[in-house]
């Protein structure tokens, strides 16, 4: 089914045009990725899809049918109103019975939960409701009623990701997905299984995001806005690159080939006398086309840059019986290492295990309860955090950078400009003279990037660098990193970003206990994974513990179970008694020899599902059964 047809779309900010002339098609079951550097338009052709800006000139045609569901990048919500309120927003029988069904579960009211559960039986809402506390649980959101005033950011892109999740859920219909860095402020295990519902769920997709790993996962077509362009390859990230590159050595030769061209047909121009013959018309007017082309300029985010690093002395970082606790929370116990030159470390844990802590420590912006902390005379810190740039005055991008240093230095001599530098960082000549409040919010956070690097660290601590970041930047900084000559340490859900440039990990579990992983993240999720499946088939090492195994559920203390749970339990007695009847009356049917092929083919069918339910019933059934009194 064709969803959306667009023809010579072009899009302006003042005099800067986004995007000029660009023509695409979205039919059923794409899974697409769009891709640029930040401030090329891509969250504006985003809205102009889904009706919440226009384009300039060019034709947008959506199918009547198709519903366009935006998840944008800064999610708008009522704040006087609770996550429940702002996530239910569709005026339709189940989700009205749903939102009153999760609020008399919350509030515990036995009354209003039996007249709830009389509804959602009334509607047969139970399947979308298994789904909606599916997806509700998997983003962490709880306590409903609360105020969405009172989330913090990464919390409202949750219950903003979980509001639209759960809309195209309800829709059952045609629906195109758009998302814009859906995977912001979400941890490893939310980002996998968010890379599994979208690939389970039958959706059409159009995202924006820095995630390559979740981009290859989820996607299978990468668009790329360059140069005003729009330029599509089929295939997954590895391809696209691959197919760039050829695409930039092509465009290359072909504007050398210009430029030469260019240099006689301007010696021809200039030759020709003012009055020129009508004969000349067409190779005047193919002159400004090749002068055109002569004058493009090809920006690759590919750079490799040996910097002239402050000098790191033997001594670095030296940590001894490091001890933080918050109240009754432990951040750190005792915890000890000894930085060495080169290290590359990356930190991952849970949020609120205390990695923001431990950064903050390590750089002496906070105290620790107990313990030494001993650092080198030659160490000077970098420290990137999520805060973001601080701008005091309002003043031009290379005014900021020249305030930090004019110069860059380079290992084998030499220095770079702070013009040269922010052009390597993709802010090209023009944009150099913006002003800081003119700035994206992506822009903003490359300067800020650039900042840091500019002071010439030799001790780089970065927390989140990727979110906000686009792709063509993450190329850079991750070459700039690869050749980083002095101590790394990285808190990133990125997991691309920390495979490529980590050789060991901070796991930081909680309580203080803090593991160090002698590999990258991607071999830390298997190692996991593979220490969870062996747990789960861990054998008893006595007799005695096989008993007490054996006896475990029996004697396990009963849990509270829900009204929901009560009532599931009470339908499935019910629905396997009905099943087994239905199975009596088919056997009976095809042992009486009076039905023709077709009806012993049916009936032959249905015991197989009829089987395969109760097989499924049964099992929950004695799952439930273990919880009841």
């Amino acid at each position: 089914m064709h969803y959306v047809s667009v023809e010579g779309a072009a899009k302006s900010f003042g005099i800067k045009p986004l995007f000029e002339s660009i023509s695409f098609h979205i039919e059923e079951g794409d899974k697409i990725a769009l891709v640029a550097r930040n401030g090329s338009g891509k969250s504006t052709l985003l809205k102009i899809l889904a009706n919440k800006e226009t384009a300039d000139s060019g034709k947008v045609w959506i199918n009547k049918d198709v519903t366009i569901a935006l998840f944008e990048q800064e999610p708008v919500f009522n704040d006087e109103k609770s996550i429940l309120d702002n996530i239910f927003t569709h005026n339709h029988p189940v989700i009205m019975a749903i939102a009153a069904y999760e609020t008399a579960e919350e509030e515990g009211d036995a009354t209003k939960i039996g007249n709830a559960i009389v509804r959602m039986d009334e509607l047969d809402a139970w399947d979308f409701d298994h789904k909606v506390k599916q997806v509700l649980g998997k983003l962490n959101i709880h306590h409903l009623q609360q105020k969405t005033g009172t989330l913090s950011g990464g919390q409202r892109k949750r219950v903003a990701l979980a509001k639209t999740l759960i809309d195209i859920g309800f829709e059952h219909k045609h629906v195109l997905l758009i998302m814009d860095e859906p995977t912001n402020h979400l941890d490893v295990d939310m980002v996998e299984w968010l890379e599994h519902y979208l690939n389970k769920e039958n959706i059409t997709l159009l995202l924006v995001t820095h995630d390559r790993y979740f981009l290859n996962t989820v996607t299978n077509e990468i668009w790329e806005l360059d140069g005003s362009e729009l330029y599509i390859y089929k295939g997954d990230y590895e391809n696209y690159l691959e197919k760039k590159a050829a695409r930039i050595e092509s465009e290359s030769a072909s504007i050398d080939k210009a430029r030469n061209t260019y240099r006689k047909e301007l010696e021809w121009m200039r030759k020709q006398p003012k009055a020129r013959t009508t004969k000349s018309k067409s190779r005047q007017d193919n002159f400004y086309e090749i002068q055109k082309k002569a004058s493009m300029q090809l920006v690759d985010a590919q750079m490799e840059l040996q910097t002239k690093m402050s000098r790191l002395g033997g001594k670095i970082v030296e940590l001894k019986k490091i001890y933080k606790s918050y109240d009754d929370k432990t951040i750190l116990k005792g915890f000890d290492y000894t930085f060495k030159k080169g290290d590359r470390i990356g930190v991952v844990g849970k949020n609120g295990t205390g990695k923001s802590t431990f950064l903050n420590i390590l750089q002496g912006l906070e105290s620790a309860d107990s313990g030494k902390i001993n650092i080198g005379d030659t160490v000077v810190f970098g420290n990137y955090s999520q805060s973001g740039l601080e701008i005091k005055d309002n003043i031009r991008v290379i005014e900021y950078v020249k305030n930090i240093a004019e110069n860059f230095p380079l290992a084998k001599g030499g220095s770079l400009s702070a013009a040269q530098f922010l052009n390597l960082f993709l802010f090209p000549p023009e944009q150099q003279y913006t002003y800081l409040s003119s700035l994206s919010g992506g822009e903003k956070r490359r300067l800020h990037l650039l900042s840091i690097l500019f002071r010439n660290p030799n001790f780089l601590i970065l927390d989140e660098p990727t979110n906000d970041l686009d792709l063509p930047t993450l190329g850079v900084l991750e070459n700039f990193l690869v050749e980083f000559q002095g101590c790394l340490l990285i808190v990133s859900h990125d997991r691309y970003f920390m495979d490529r440039l980590v050789d060991h990990l901070f796991v930081f579990n909680g309580e203080g206990e803090i593991k160090d992983f002698p590999g990258n993240y991607s071999q830390y999720r298997i190692w996991l994974k593979d220490q969870e499946t062996l747990a789960g088939f861990k054998e008893p090492e006595t007799k005695k513990e096989s008993e007490e195994l054996i006896k475990a559920p029996v004697n396990a203390e009963k849990r509270k179970i829900s009204f929901k749970e009560k009532h599931e339990f009470e339908t499935l007695s019910t629905e396997i008694k009905n099943l087994e009847t239905e199975k009596i009356q088919i056997t009976g049917k095809l042992n009486n020899g009076a039905a023709d092929y077709k009806e012993l083919q049916d009936y032959s069918n249905r015991i197989s599902t009829i089987a395969k339910l109760l097989d499924e019933k049964e099992l929950r059934w004695l799952e439930l059964s273990q919880w009841i009194e």
